[in-house]
Formats: structure tokens, sequence, C-alpha cells
């Protein structure tokens, strides 16, 4: 360990830039006072953030954005918590097929995706609409609940569900006050990824929206291909912000380690 520590330092710092380096580009062309994209900046000016404000059309589109992700993540976890207790403790037929179906949307193209939603959703004359998105996402999304919680439910000590059913609780009951609990990490730390990945989904989106349910990805997207103004540098920079408080708040109740692992409590 002690012979391989340089190499390591070297090596996860040249990685750790990599990784940060493209943000603190967008962060510092955000405050360029410049009206093209410029970095390093002539100087520090809020002009752009200020913009933002000057633009209704995005306010709009991050609060249809964080809509949607939170009901198309609350809804995923809905369906995703039953299934991963039922994948992860059940012995059935067909119970790795559910699971392959489960998360079968990791492996199909987003395009795909995109294309064959639109010709669903327009059978029924709800493409466009706000439904339809949550819909969409809802199955976009759903693996990355379903893995964290399997995750957590592998972990599971089920002597302490016994234990409750000994004592004279009902289903329910054991479910609420032993189960879930045990399993929270999980499911926490696969509603943030999940709502976060549908805050960015772009792509499927693209496909299935109309001008009045426009996400913020589509909008920054459509922006882009007008003009290349620090606009949309700004925009990322608060989106951002908003991210990393996320994560250090949620760190504070629960620990990345956990929620990004799916590790139940213990």
């Amino acid at each position: 360990m002690r012979r391989n520590g340089a190499f390591a330092l070297v090596f996860n710092g040249i990685f750790a830039l990599f990784m940060v380096a493209p943000l603190v580009v967008v962060i510092g062309v955000a405050f360029t006072p410049e009206g093209y994209l410029e970095f390093p900046p002539s100087g520090l000016s809020f002009r752009w953030f200020q913009a933002i404000l000057d633009n209704p059309d995005f306010i709009e589109a991050a609060w249809i954005s964080l809509e949607l992700g939170v009901v198309s993540a609350t809804l995923a976890t809905a369906f995703a918590v039953p299934a991963a207790l039922a994948i992860g403790r059940g012995r059935f037929a067909g119970r790795e097929g559910m699971q392959a179906l489960f998360l079968s949307p990791l492996t199909v193209p987003t395009v795909v995706l995109g294309i064959a939603f639109l010709r669903f959703l327009s059978l029924f004359d709800i493409n466009g609409t706000f439904v339809g998105l949550v819909l969409c996402h809802a199955i976009i999304i759903t693996p990355f609940i379903l893995r964290l919680v399997l995750a957590s439910v592998a972990g599971l000590d089920r002597s302490l569900e016994k234990a409750a059913i000994s004592l004279g609780a009902s289903d329910w009951t054991v479910f609420r006050r032993v189960t879930l609990p045990l399993i929270l990490p999980g499911v926490v730390g696969g509603w943030v990824l999940a709502f976060i990945t549908s805050f960015d989904e772009l792509t499927v989106t693209v496909f299935i929206v109309n001008p009045s349910t426009t996400t913020l990805p589509v909008r920054l997207f459509s922006h882009i291909t007008q003009t290349t103004d620090p606009l949309v540098a700004s925009i990322s920079t608060v989106v951002i912000l908003f991210t990393v408080l996320l994560m250090v708040v949620l760190d504070r109740l629960y620990g990345l380690d956990r929620l990004l692992m799916g590790e139940g409590a213990r």
C-alpha cells in the first residue's frame, strides 16, 4: 500500500482534475461580462445571472423539470420498491425475467425509446402532456431505483421482521416499521439518482414535449442551436450549485456512501 501510494495519489489527482475541469470552465464562463463565451473571463459580472430572471421561459422550464423529476421519481419508487422486495426475496418462476424487464430501459438506446414513446403516447392522444412525460420518465428511471433497493434488500436481516411478526404485527406494520426503515438508504439514494436522471433527460424528452411542457434541458438545447451566449453557462452554474447543495444535505442526513451503495441501516 505504501509502495503504490504516490502513484495512486497522482492518478486520483489527475482523475479528479479531469472530472472537475469542465465544471470550472462552465462556472468561469457564467461570470464573464462579455456577450460571448470567454474563459478565463476578462472580469467578474453577474450579468448573465440577471439574464435568467429576464427570461421567464427558462424559469418556467426549470419548474416543469423539477415537478416532473419529483413526480416521476416518486411514481417509479412506488413500483420499484415492491418489485425489488419480490425479486430480492422471492423464489418464483420468471423471477429473472421480471428483473430483466425492469432493467431493460438501460439496454435500449434512448433514441429508440424516444421514438417508441412518441408512437405509444400518440395512440392514446397524450403525447406532449405532463402525464405522458411522467409515464415515460418513470419507465426510464425505474432501473436506478430498483438496483439500489435490491442492494439494500440483499443485506436485510429478516430475523427482525420475524420478531415483529411473532409479536403480532401485521404485514403492513412490519413493512412500515421494520422493512422500510432498514432499506430506506437504498430507497432515498435511488430516488435521488432517479430525480437527477429525470431532470437531466434530453434525448427521450425532446420527442414527446410540446411548447407547454418544455423541460429545462430541451429549452437549453433549443437555445444553444440558435445562439452561443453565456446564458446557458449561467443556468448550468445554478444547476451545479443546486446539485452540490443537495448532495451536502443528503450527506449530512444519511451519508452519501450509504445512499449510493444502497446499504441498509445497521
